[in-house]
């Protein structure tokens, strides 16, 4: 169904989305109705992923930190009945797997999904396919030089993947953060780090253990929760269907890989460069609008 809405109405709906309001709020504000604006975001969401499938590829980095947000969809995992825990992939607890690079803050490729092998394989498979690897030479036959690190927690499931998708062209290691709470139990309070926990699992050799961290990523997370409603805690901005979950992270990507401009370090409070501009995708900064043409386009 086509969008019959002025350029500068779907620009203020989308731009409304992407800096934390929910439908209902856009709704309000500018008086569009939230079929609208949800055909708009599903839209714009899906022309964003376009895009960076064909933008964000043939990367040269240096480290990499993956991790994984949780939501939900529909309703909580503790009022599904046993049947839909075991059929209904769309209904549930959902995360959003986020594979950033260290330097520029790029996030390089994301997944949406359950928390489960099946999705570590495909966002692991998908970074592999935006990595520059060598190619094939003599040079083989006497050792592999790594093209990356990469850093993750310590979920069971990605050595495997890691390993299957890289083999040798990876230093891989992961880390776990210990935290101690000082309020009661299962209250939303900041929590103290009283024990990291690192170990090497590919080509991590002496001092390089102490350099695999995830907390760029996890100040990702922070911005991601910040930004999109979908991801705030004890809110009514969960999504209600999966597809409408992935076009919304699809479009929050676009906006912060592209638009979003993070503060440098220290006092100063000056801006960096958005990250795909960091990263060397893009040679220019990109407005809100320059994002949506380009995407719209691609």
């Amino acid at each position: 169904m086509a969008i019959r809405l002025p350029r500068e109405k779907q620009l203020a709906c989308l731009q409304h989305l992407v800096e934390g309001n929910t439908i209902r709020s856009t709704e309000r504000l500018l008086g569009v109705h939230r079929d609208t604006v949800m055909r708009l975001m599903v839209r714009f969401g899906t022309a964003c992923q376009t895009m960076m499938d064909q933008r964000i590829r043939g990367l040269t980095v240096d480290k990499i930190e993956i991790d994984e947000t949780w939501t939900f969809c529909g309703r909580k995992n503790r009022t599904l009945s046993p049947n839909e825990k075991l059929e209904r992939y769309d209904l549930g607890d959902q995360y959003l797997w986020v594979a950033l690079e260290a330097d520029s803050k790029l996030v390089i490729s994301h997944v949406v999904g359950k928390r489960s092998g099946d999705n570590a394989r495909r966002l692991i498979r998908d970074l592999s396919e935006r990595l520059v690897f060598p190619t094939p030479h003599e040079a083989d036959l006497h050792g592999y030089r790594p093209i990356c690190q990469i850093t993750t927690d310590m979920y069971i499931v990605y050595p495997e993947a890691i390993d299957q998708f890289f083999g040798p062209y990876v230093k891989y290691g992961q880390i776990k953060k210990d935290y101690r709470s000082h309020d009661m139990p299962g209250r939303y309070t900041p929590a103290e780090i009283v024990a990291t926990q690192r170990k090497g699992i590919f080509n991590i050799e002496g001092d390089e253990l102490y350099g695999l961290s995830t907390s760029y990523v996890e100040r990702f997370n922070l911005t991601n929760r910040v930004l999109q409603k979908r991801f705030t805690r004890l809110s009514l901005g969960f999504s209600k269907k999966l597809d409408n979950l992935k076009a919304a992270c699809s479009m929050f990507m676009g906006y912060y890989n592209f638009v979003w401009r993070t503060r440098r370090p220290g006092k100063s409070g000056r801006y960096r460069p958005p990250a795909a501009m960091m990263a060397g995708v893009t040679s220019r900064l990109w407005s809100f609008e320059d994002l949506y043409d380009e995407a719209m386009a691609a």
